[in-house]
């Protein structure tokens, strides 16, 4: 079901401040951050400010329809959580990010309602690290 459905059967106004930030979070080619949805609203609402956005990623939060990441940047970024879950292993020193298989996390998920009781929400990851790569060069290790 699409944000605005969602927002409009929950008796949220679809202001236009709020509609771009839902577009800009659906034009997104991968994770955006408030900043960058920022940048694109205050581009065609002058006079609008960055509180309207955090406050919009919050609601659509609470609501299950985005999904925050922190992929150790200083900033967290922000994915539809309808176009699907998805985790990465991010390297600490080169960025780069690979995806990740859902399935790989099936155990884990497993063993924290098993052993602990505890119900975790797995729906979208990013696992910091270091790749192969960066590895094979040596240094310092995180």
């Amino acid at each position: 079901m699409s944000c605005y459905k969602v927002l409009q059967e929950k008796g949220f106004r679809l202001t236009p401040q709020r509609m771009l930030v839902i577009e800009s979070l659906h034009d997104a080619d991968g994770h955006i951050s408030a900043e960058e949805i920022y940048e694109q609203l205050h581009s065609r609402y002058p006079y609008s400010n960055i509180s309207t956005v955090y406050r919009t990623l919050e609601l659509l939060k609470k609501l299950n329809l985005v999904t925050e990441t922190d992929f150790g940047e200083g900033r967290v970024r922000y994915h539809v959580a309808e176009k699907g879950h998805h985790h990465h292993l991010v390297c600490r020193r080169c960025g780069k990010t690979t995806d990740l298989d859902e399935s790989v996390l099936y155990p884990l998920r497993d063993t924290l309602l098993h052993d602990y009781k505890f119900e975790a929400d797995l729906r979208h990851l990013a696992i910091p690290g270091e790749c192969a790569k960066c590895r094979r060069k040596g240094g310092q290790s995180y």
